[in-house]
């Protein structure tokens, strides 16, 4: 399901015009975004937990030329499931 998808999908589930399903999904997009970038956790109980995390420094290695890439620290979002939907998925 892509983000199309899930906003034809909030329509017709609540009954709503597209236009408002697309402010309803676009602004809660935005607001988890913007609370991964002030690096806060987002717990959406049942769901899961967005974050970020800290990957230190290292390097890699270039498959093609074998010839190693020093790589900076960077912070990087994650998602963690929640017990409920670990559940409905493995059933």
């Amino acid at each position: 399901m892509n983000k199309s998808e899930l906003i034809d999908k909030v329509s017709y589930d609540r009954g709503v015009t597209k236009a408002h399903a697309k402010a309803a999904v676009e602004c809660i997009l935005e607001n988890i975004a913007e609370a991964l970038v002030r690096k806060e956790s987002v717990r959406l109980v049942g769901f899961g937990t967005f974050g970020v995390r800290e990957r230190a420094a290292r390097t890699a290695r270039n498959p093609r030329t074998g010839k190693n890439i020093p790589l900076p620290k960077a912070t990087v979002p994650f998602f963690k499931p929640g017990k409920e939907l670990k559940e409905r998925v493995n059933k």
